[in-house]
């Protein structure tokens, strides 16, 4: 599956947690001296482990508080239709995730905005953009659990 050992997945398990660590305090956390974590930060960033390091915005105090998932049924399934439908929803800055899915729905949105006036005027962007054949929202009444971090525990390693 991978060729990842017990300090690459110390690596991914600090930075996950905090991503300002320096490398110093980085091969302090996890046992090695700073050359070799260092070579194996690059390594496992080149070969795509870490996509990219991030501030996470607390988005209640920005002015964010809202979070609906959209759901999205269709009947076009064609690779044109796809294309055009990706392109509409990856260029709308409310969506936080998009996922494609098995079962009744066809595709999940995750979308954060300011109020119910901001979800009704993404959701009248999102219908222009191409046929759709239902959309249903479900507004969430309370974050409960809110993580970023992978849990890489459940990965055997050696």
């Amino acid at each position: 599956m991978n060729q990842l050992d017990r300090f690459d997945y110390a690596i991914l398990d600090a930075l996950q947690r905090d991503g300002t660590l320096s490398v110093a305090q980085l091969s302090e956390q996890i046992g090695l001296s700073s050359t070799p974590c260092w070579k194996r930060l690059r390594r496992l960033e080149e070969e795509g482990y870490i996509e990219n390091r991030v501030a996470i915005i607390n988005r209640y105090k920005v002015g964010l508080p809202v979070t609906v998932f959209v759901s999205v049924r269709t009947t076009q399934h064609d690779e044109k239709w796809f294309a055009r439908f990706a392109a509409a929803v990856a260029a709308l800055p409310e969506v936080q995730e998009f996922h494609r899915m098995s079962g009744d729905v066809d595709y999940l949105l995750k979308v954060v905005t300011i109020d119910i006036a901001g979800y009704d005027r993404f959701y009248k962007k999102l219908i222009k953009s191409v046929q759709l054949t239902g959309v249903s929202s479900a507004f969430s009444m309370e974050q409960i659990k809110i993580t970023t971090s992978l849990p890489l525990g459940l990965v055997s390693h050696q």
